[in-house]
């Protein structure tokens, strides 16, 4: 699994470059900040990492509101609803993956304010990578229409990350080749069509 995360992450990166790169000028081009989120994640074993996307958000917006995204959420750029359509925000974690944080599947990683809260079966999604992509990745392919605009940070605790729980539960009991070449197919098929 590591070898193949490593070469497939390596050569997403070299073909997907120039894509990169003219995503970051347009980032730099509507509004100050950083090209790159780095927002604090937990990984493998509980230990704490950056993880890289690509910023879809006005430069302080964690202090201008909670840790989830609603579907008309103010804080949202004009190219950052556009990347995020695309999950084209989600590509530079591709560094995570060549870094050992990630991996192209496995459960998404979340942050520890709610993952210090797991307990029971939950603890199992901690004894893995987190990945890029996943079940609860596929199944809410358009979490900012399930979260609508009104009790986001509620709305997320309540409904959606016990299910998102149960299904990266799921892929840790599940995990192989064959379950991995499966949600990458799926993943792209969703995104694409």
């Amino acid at each position: 699994k590591r070898l193949f995360d490593l070469l497939s992450a390596t050569l997403s990166l070299v073909f997907l470059s120039p894509i990169f790169l003219l995503l970051a000028i347009l980032i730099k081009f509507e509004s100050n900040g950083s090209v790159f989120y780095r927002g604090i994640r937990t990984g493998r074993c509980g230990r704490p990492f950056r993880i890289f996307k690509f910023r879809t958000m006005v430069g302080d917006a964690e202090n201008l509101g909670g840790p989830s995204t609603g579907k008309d959420d103010t804080r949202i750029t004009r190219i950052g609803y556009f990347l995020r359509d695309y999950k084209l925000d989600e590509l530079p974690q591709l560094i995570n993956v060549i870094k050992g944080e990630m991996s192209i599947v496995g459960p998404r990683p979340e942050v520890e304010e709610y993952t210090r809260l797991y307990e029971g079966d939950e603890e199992l999604i901690l004894t893995i990578r987190p990945g890029i992509t996943d079940y609860a990745s596929i199944e809410f392919r358009n979490l900012a229409d399930v979260l609508g605009d009104t009790h986001v940070d509620e709305t997320y605790e309540g409904v959606v990350k016990p299910v998102k729980n149960k299904l990266r539960i799921k892929y840790v009991k599940e995990r192989g080749f064959f379950v991995d070449m499966k949600i990458i197919i799926m993943t792209l098929y969703r995104i694409l069509f």
